[in-house]
């Protein structure tokens, strides 16, 4: 029984350790996006509680999937994209806000269901954009794997470092939707063009996203080597006073 317990307390004692981090959000679009959080979060009614902001997040990206499927139909359904983006803006940025302005955080359920559902919505969106007539399909699925790389790293990064960084090089979710939006705007008005090569043709759009993946990569892969090279200061590897026994 006293083993029981004593395991139960160490596991508690795990579990805070993990949970407890410092979050970054250094984002070129901060300056903007911040006081505006700050003013709706304060506005919302009491009966919005964090759940409900992370299912309307969600529900933006099948929104933006519904509007990239349609425009196949009609280019004017990249304005119901566009909403979508915005709709999936509201949700995910709020939710965890709303939960520390009023106090209710509940740190490890709020960051399994918040990045879960992340995730499925950019596997949503990105899909549907292949599926749209303006992004080759493996463009789209490359720029998915991107982005579930870095979501790796950022994961990775908060249990060893206890940093959850949201941004990196001021780029984060919130620029992606108005890079999203701006290219969604652009295409309407002023057409897709595209490039033919002897390997494949690739729209602009296509190419928005080869230069995004491109990036993204290789901060990935700078990352990996800084935070690996700090890592491996700070933890030396332990020295081996053991000898050889004699034969």
């Amino acid at each position: 029984m006293e083993t029981t317990t004593k395991a139960k307390r160490k596991r508690t004692k795990k579990v805070k350790e993990t949970t407890k981090h410092e979050r970054i959000n250094d984002i070129l679009l901060g300056p903007i996006e911040r006081p505006l959080i700050a003013w709706l979060v304060a506005r919302l009614p009491s009966w919005v509680m964090p759940d409900h902001l992370t299912l309307t997040g969600l529900l933006g990206s099948f929104i933006t999937a519904i509007g990239y499927i349609l425009s196949n139909q009609n280019p004017a359904f990249l304005w119901l994209a566009t909403f979508g983006f915005v709709v999936n803006w509201f949700g995910d940025s709020l939710d965890g806000n709303l939960a520390r302005y009023r106090k209710t955080e509940r740190p490890r359920y709020g960051f399994f269901i918040d990045h879960t559902l992340d995730t499925l919505s950019e596997a949503i969106i990105m899909l549907s954009l292949g599926l749209s007539p303006y992004v080759n399909f493996d463009v789209a699925a490359i720029m998915l794997i991107t982005y579930l790389m870095m979501s790796v790293l950022v994961y990775i990064s908060t249990y060893v470092r206890g940093v959850f960084r949201i941004s990196y090089s001021k780029l984060g979710p919130t620029e992606a939707r108005a890079i999203a939006i701006g290219v969604n705007t652009g295409i309407f008005f002023g057409g897709n063009p595209v490039v033919s090569f002897s390997f494949g043709t690739f729209s602009a759009f296509d190419f928005v996203l080869i230069f995004l993946a491109a990036l993204v990569t290789g901060i990935f892969i700078y990352n990996i080597i800084k935070q690996g090279r700090e890592l491996s200061r700070e933890e030396a590897p332990p020295k081996n006073n053991s000898r050889k026994s004699r034969s």
